[in-house]
């Protein structure tokens, strides 16, 4: 999983929080257990890095469009040059997409939650965290064994975990509050340990008292495991990791307990902090608008035809000033995003950078697109199959169920530009299927020809342009694009022949897919807009529909 720099939950939480209403949910109010600088350990949060926005020269006119005798093609569709930033900008830049990667994940991902940063053992981060923990407590433990006992930092480290307990408390534990604060009144410590009374003992069963009263059902058994320790500086190091634990807990809950909140409000708060960066960086949508001009160009020409299978070059595409403008009407700009959107499902590895507004989601994107490859040569390879063997054997009970597993299993992990080995052993995997329902139903076996014609037709699909493989591929993109259409989900229910046997795995990728891209328009439709209004309508008057909807 990858590594998010530091940040602050409550933050985010709060600037949404202000965006809308006031939240009445019962949380812990400017509780510093829900502002910890863990290390963020989520793959969600993959793209969002300063890395991917890259700072460039600063443009009067941002948004110049094609038809814009002020800016040429090569300035809407090319990279500018980077410009040097300050360690400042830079620092105020990382916060703040951290920030908006990590409320866009909190919303995204259901199964979010934040974890402590584990080291690999011989790492060296490991190895220098181990020293220091280590140099620590020893320090410790030879101050409380000395004659008389030294208590400077087992007071340090009594008055955090006052302020760690404290900081687990709800608004409404008045009475336990209270509490820790007689219990663990720093003054009064201070004096008991300059008299030589200072009882650590006792004061850390109150704290294992108070940790058992506030902690999750699953660490029960663990402060119940502190009890029995008896040496005063291993048991203040257990004490501050199960409180390290406890403070997760804290977050994790919380975030759970501000899903609901964040999504009412998470497209207004995504489109601010987006906003800020871009004033920071005033021409961080180069690639974004390249993505753009690509779609378009490809609308327009298809328009007139029978649009084909998307295809997306690894070479930088420049809008050409006739590619659109040319035409006495244009394309919408609904059919023109979606198009962009449909072109993510093709990114070639190693292609040019990814659209600035979709690097959040890149993860996601490049998981539905692994995905649909799979599902591609699955029903490809089912669909040939089923063409060899007739419908009698095909509709064997638990024959497809049989086939789909052994070609899930051997495509997992591969890339559809590594499934030749693949095809070549679910060749021969299904040849095997084919061979026992033969017998177990009393048909004849496959002769030599016929088992060699099916390995082929199966190894072939591994040729991107193989004629069933294309075929399988318009069919799930032409069904995908449904769940992108603001109209389409009606017509869903009209799945394409051919795709039955994969109906619920590609209805998963289909609401997956479509959540993504629903939240992505929502949050960037006024960019997305802007730029292809510049592109679309430079001098060209629309037709009713096209150019004037609204994403």
């Amino acid at each position: 999983m990858g590594k998010v720099r530091e940040m602050e939950i409550p933050e985010i939480a709060q600037g949404v929080w202000r965006e809308g209403h006031e939240s009445h949910l019962n949380r812990p109010q400017d509780s510093p257990a829900l502002r910890p600088r863990w290390l963020l350990t989520s793959s969600c949060c993959r793209g969002a890095g300063l890395a991917r926005i890259r700072p460039r020269e600063p443009s009067p006119e941002p948004f110049k469009g094609i038809g814009d005798n002020a800016a040429s093609p090569s300035r809407v569709c090319t990279p500018r040059p980077l410009q040097a930033l300050s360690a400042h900008q830079l620092h105020q830049i990382t916060d703040d997409i951290s920030k908006l990667a990590i409320a866009h994940e909190i919303v995204l991902n259901g199964d979010f939650k934040l974890q402590v940063a584990r080291f690999s053992p011989k790492s060296l981060e490991n190895r220098v965290k181990e020293t220091l923990h280590k140099a620590f407590w020893d320090s410790l433990e030879e101050q409380l064994s000395a004659s008389p006992p030294d208590y400077t930092r087992a007071i340090q480290l009594l008055q955090e975990i006052k302020e760690a307990l404290l900081s687990l408390l709800l608004p409404r534990h008045h009475q336990l509050r209270s509490q820790i604060e007689e219990a663990l009144d720093m003054e009064l410590i201070r004096q008991e340990a300059e008299h030589g009374a200072l009882d650590i003992r006792g004061l850390t069963m109150f704290v294992l008292g108070t940790m058992a009263r506030l902690c999750a059902p699953i660490r029960d058994e663990e402060v119940q495991g502190l009890q029995s320790l008896t040496d005063p500086a291993q048991l203040l190091r257990e004490i501050f990791r199960v409180l390290g634990l406890m403070k997760m807990d804290m977050l994790n809950f919380t975030i759970q307990s501000i899903r609901t909140h964040l999504q009412d409000h998470t497209v207004q708060y995504e489109r601010k902090k987006f906003q800020e960066l871009l004033d920071k960086l005033p021409n961080s949508l180069d690639y974004t608008r390249a993505w753009l001009c690509k779609a378009a160009a490809e609308v327009s020409v298809s328009s007139s035809q029978p649009p084909p299978h998307p295809a997306v070059s690894g070479s930088p595409t420049t809008c050409s000033r006739g590619a659109v403008s040319s035409r006495t009407t244009v394309p919408s700009l609904t059919s023109v995003l979606n198009r962009g959107y449909m072109n993510l499902l093709c990114w070639e590895p190693g292609q040019k950078e990814y659209p600035e507004t979709l690097f959040m989601d890149q993860g996601r994107l490049q998981e539905v697109q692994a995905q649909v490859n799979q599902l591609t040569i699955t029903a490809a390879v089912l669909l040939v199959t089923s063409g060899m063997c007739g419908s009698t054997l095909f509709g064997s009970p638990g024959f497809v169920a049989r086939l789909k597993r052994v070609t899930k299993v051997l495509l997992e992990g591969l890339s559809c530009t590594r499934c030749e080995a693949a095809l070549e052993d679910i060749s021969d995997q299904v040849l095997q299927e084919v061979s026992r329902t033969l017998v177990q139903l009393g048909y004849p076996a496959f002769t030599t020809d016929k088992c060699a014609s099916l390995k082929g037709q199966i190894k072939s699909i591994a040729d991107k342009g193989n004629a069933v493989r294309h075929v399988i591929e318009q069919r799930i993109h032409s069904f995908l694009s449904l769940f992108i259409s603001p109209d389409g989900q009606n017509s869903q229910k009209d799945f394409p022949k051919g795709l039955e046997p994969i109906q619920e795995e590609l209805l998963e990728v289909g609401r997956r897919f479509g959540s993504v891209i629903h939240h992505n328009r929502q949050v960037f439709g006024p960019y997305y807009s802007a730029i292809l209004k510049k592109v679309l309508l430079p001098n060209a008057e629309p037709d009713s529909d096209a150019g004037t909807d609204s994403f």
